[in-house]
């Protein structure tokens, strides 16, 4: 599991949705370590053009044109990411990272 990874999670809590795509946007360190959770940003397939939003589609391995919520982040117990969908291009992280920055006040 790394940065950047796109997973597909059957029966997301408190989610209606039977799947949910999560982008995992804990550092690496986390990734790697023994604690069981990580931290994720959902991506839904409708977005409200806020700047904490990061356009993904089918170049990420999605269905449909979606974007990734940056101000919706939960935290997602590791052995629920199996279903490994994509890694984020370069292009793709940048973006992210800076969403991340503004949704958490970082600039």
């Amino acid at each position: 599991m790394t940065r950047g990874d796109v997973y597909r999670v059957r029966r997301p809590a408190q989610d209606p949705k039977k799947s949910r795509a999560y982008v995992v946007v804990s550092r690496q360190p986390l990734i790697d370590s023994r604690f069981s959770t990580v931290v994720c940003a959902p991506i839904y397939s409708q977005g409200g053009g806020l700047e904490t939003e990061v356009a993904v589609g089918q170049a990420e391995g999605l269905k449909h044109d979606s974007s990734i919520h940056c101000d919706a982040l939960v935290s997602v117990i590791k052995a629920r990411l199996t279903d490994y969908v994509a890694r984020l291009s370069s292009d793709r992280m940048r973006a992210l990272d800076r969403a991340l920055r503004i949704a958490l006040a970082l600039e």
